[in-house]
């Protein structure tokens, strides 16, 4: 049994949680069965981990370091794979795929479409953001510095800017 509680704490903290998981995925997966599978490997990675979480950082914050260590290696992994699948089939394969899931007006899908344009990084920087977490939060879940963070983050801002700018033009 792991230090930090039993494996009913463990589900229930998860279960708390549960709204990180769902964030990530969406912001990493566009087919709903990855998302499901990024969200079990998140969950997995979670309970191998759990014996080492000391609570010096909060459940949430170790929650998003972890499921978002797991969703850029998925990212890459699942990059990698598709590059070695030929145009073809990758257009078959989105033909008979189901639709995701759309985000609920045209502004919230615009925002959704830049933030998956970012790099791996870049998205979960702005995923925390976007939560409302301080900087010092997005630092500590990320492992970057906290000006780091804020550069980060202006530059992004910046960029969004400038699209948005363009599209209006």
């Amino acid at each position: 049994m792991p230090k930090n509680g039993s494996q009913a704490d463990f589900v229930e903290l998860i279960d708390r949680h549960r709204g990180i998981l769902f964030k990530i995925a969406g912001a990493y997966c566009a087919n709903p069965a990855d998302r499901e599978d990024l969200i079990a490997e998140s969950i997995v990675a979670l309970w191998r981990s759990w014996e080492r979480f000391d609570g010096r950082a909060a459940f949430s914050t170790w929650m998003y370091r972890v499921a978002l260590n797991v969703a850029i290696s998925y990212h890459r992994r699942e990059s990698r794979r598709e590059r070695h699948w030929m145009p073809a089939g990758q257009a078959l394969l989105e033909a008979v795929a189901a639709p995701s899931d759309p985000p609920a007006d045209e502004t919230l899908a615009y925002l959704h479409d830049l933030i998956g344009e970012l790099e791996p990084l870049d998205r979960a920087l702005m995923l925390l953001y976007l939560d409302e977490l301080s900087h010092a939060e997005i630092a500590a879940t990320l492992g970057i510095s906290t000006s780091n963070v804020a550069t980060k983050i202006g530059r992004i801002k910046e960029r969004f800017r400038r699209k948005v700018a363009a599209q209006l033009r």
